[in-house]
């Protein structure tokens, strides 16, 4: 299993939220590039990155940072205002390694189809939840739309990576929903990234038992519950 370690951006700065609820944005980390290298250093595979005013404005907002991010040599994937195929194409040509589609795969699933025949596998989804209804707008609100309904529609447009987030765990370091993880993960061929609860090893432990491809983790590296070093090892199962 991969870690993504994730750094969210807004204002250029690295913040994080509390479920999602941009009232409660606190910086947590000085510089982004500077979090970016010392996420490669302790090996990680991935950096997991959020543009979050671009999510509010639907267009990419804070790219010149994710770009700086790209260079600390590890592959970056961005989500958060990606809602064009020349919004895709921006990202992807200029040294980010995979894009992250999310309120347009409920909006606008055409789009998504598009992006998949042009990019494949640098394209994701980000599938977020409330109580199993999917949540859109950067989670200002919420569909009828159950996550595995659409995951199920993703699939078969041809997506191969899906990030699943229960919102009621994001940021709270509660532990993931794991009973909504597997299902999902039963439910479909996607390869699955856990998003959202992680406090501690044996979190990484549990998301690993379930066989998913990966795990993001926020807040917990920040605040000092989990070790990056450390997660990445237990995700390998060492």
């Amino acid at each position: 299993m991969i870690i993504f370690p994730a750094i969210d951006i807004k204002g250029g700065a690295c913040v994080r939220l509390y479920q999602g609820d941009y009232e409660t944005a606190h910086q947590v980390a000085e510089d982004p590039q500077t979090t970016a290298q010392s996420f490669a250093d302790a090996g990680a595979q991935w950096i997991h990155m959020v543009d979050l005013d671009g999510a509010k404005e639907k267009r990419p907002v804070n790219s010149q940072v994710f770009f700086g991010a790209a260079q600390s040599g590890i592959p970056v994937q961005v989500g958060g205002g990606i809602r064009t195929l020349s919004d895709v194409e921006f990202y992807l040509t200029r040294g980010i390694s995979r894009v992250i589609l999310g309120s347009v795969a409920l909006y606008d699933p055409q789009l998504v189809k598009q992006s998949v025949e042009q990019y494949g596998e640098k394209i994701a989804v980000g599938i977020d939840a409330r109580n199993g209804m999917v949540a859109a707008e950067g989670w200002t609100k919420t569909s009828q739309v159950n996550y595995i309904e659409l995951a199920k529609q993703m699939e078969s447009v041809g997506v191969k990576y899906i990030i699943f987030t229960d919102i009621a765990k994001d940021g709270m370091l509660s532990g993931p929903n794991l009973e909504q993880l597997d299902l999902l993960n039963r439910a479909v061929s996607c390869q699955i990234i856990a998003s959202g609860g992680v406090a501690n090893l044996q979190n990484i432990q549990d998301l690993r038992g379930l066989g998913l491809y990966g795990a993001i983790c926020g807040k917990s590296i920040y605040s000092g519950s989990l070790d990056l070093r450390q997660a990445i090892e237990a995700a390998k199962g060492e």
